[in-house]
C-alpha cells in the first residue's frame, strides 16, 4: 500500500512538471491540440461523405459505425496522453544516450519513463470521442444502465492496455536497434482501421487486426457488444484475454531489452 501511495504521489509531481513545462509554450500547445481536433473532424467529414452516398457499410448504418468510431477515440486519446513518451524511446532516447537516467534513479525505469511525459494535445482525441459517443448512443436508443457503464469503463481500460502494449512492444525494439520509431508508426497507422467495424475488410485484414496486432479489441467488439452483434464471450471473455495476454508479451519484451541494453555512444 505504501508503494502504491508513493508511485500515485511521484506520478502527480512528474505529471505536475511536465504540464508546467507545457505551459510554458501555450501557442504549441494550442496549435497540437487544434491540429488534433481538426485531424478528428476530417475523420468525421470523411464518415458523413461515405454514407451519403450508401445507406450502409455491410450491416452498419452511419450511427452504428459512429459508435465504433467514438469508443476507438477514447482508449487511443488516453494512451496518448499518458504514455507518448514511448515514441520518444523508438526515436531518439536510446540513440542519444539518454536512457541512463531512467536507470540511475530509485524507482521503476518504465513507470519514469510514462510519467515523465503528459501528452495534452490528447484532448482533441478524448473531446471528440466523447461528444461522438453520446450523440451516437443517443441515436441508436441504447439504454443507459448502470451495468452498460461498468462494462464501458472495462473495455475502455482494457482497450487503453492494448494500444500502450503494442506500443510498448515495438518501442522496445530499439533496445536492440537503437531506434524502431518506423517499424511503431506503421505498426500504429494499422490502429485506424479499429474506426469502422471489421466486417467491411477483407479476411486477411480481420486475422492481422484481431489475432496479430489486436487493434479490434479496441473499438470493435466493445461496439458490438452494445449493439449485439457478436457473442457476448468474444467481446468481453476475448477482451479480456488479449488484455492480458498482450500486456504479459509487452512487459516480456521491455525486460528482454533492458537486460540487453548497454547504453549508446554519441
Amino acid at each position: 500500500m505504501k508503494t502504491i501511495k508513493k508511485y500515485l504521489k511521484l506520478y502527480r509531481r512528474l505529471s505536475a512538471q511536465s504540464l508546467q513545462t507545457l505551459m510554458e509554450y501555450k501557442v504549441d500547445f494550442l496549435i497540437g491540440l487544434s491540429g488534433f481536433l481538426v485531424s478528428q473532424v476530417i475523420g468525421i467529414l470523411t464518415l458523413n461523405i461515405i454514407f451519403n452516398k450508401i445507406p450502409e457499410l455491410n450491416g452498419w448504418n452511419y450511427n452504428q459505425v459512429l459508435l465504433v468510431y467514438a469508443i476507438a477515440q477514447i482508449p487511443r486519446g488516453l494512451d496518448h496522453m499518458l504514455t507518448d513518451n514511448l515514441w520518444l524511446l523508438s526515436n531518439r532516447i536510446i540513440v542519444r544516450s539518454e536512457f541512463d537516467k531512467y536507470l540511475l534513479k530509485p524507482i521503476n525505469p518504465l513507470f519514469y519513463l510514462l510519467a515523465e511525459k503528459f501528452q495534452t494535445d490528447a484532448f482533441g482525441e478524448l473531446i471528440i470521442g466523447i461528444c461522438l459517443l453520446c450523440y451516437s448512443v443517443n441515436n441508436l436508443g441504447i439504454k443507459l444502465r448502470f451495468v452498460y457503464l461498468g462494462i464501458f469503463i472495462v473495455f475502455i481500460i482494457c482497450g487503453t492496455i492494448i494500444y500502450t502494449g503494442i506500443k510498448l512492444i515495438f518501442s522496445s525494439l530499439a533496445f536492440w536497434f537503437k531506434t524502431s520509431d518506423g517499424i511503431l508508426g506503421i505498426v500504429y497507422s494499422v490502429s485506424d482501421f479499429a474506426k469502422y467495424p471489421i466486417s467491411i475488410y477483407p479476411g486477411f485484414i480481420r486475422g492481422i487486426i484481431t489475432f496479430v496486432i489486436p487493434f479490434a479489441f479496441t473499438a470493435y467488439f466493445p461496439a458490438a457488444y452494445f449493439l449485439k452483434k457478436e457473442s457476448v464471450i468474444v467481446c468481453t471473455v476475448g477482451l479480456i484475454l488479449c488484455t492480458c495476454i498482450l500486456s504479459t508479451i509487452a512487459l516480456k519484451v521491455w525486460h528482454e531489452g533492458l537486460e540487453v541494453y548497454e547504453g549508446a555512444g554519441n
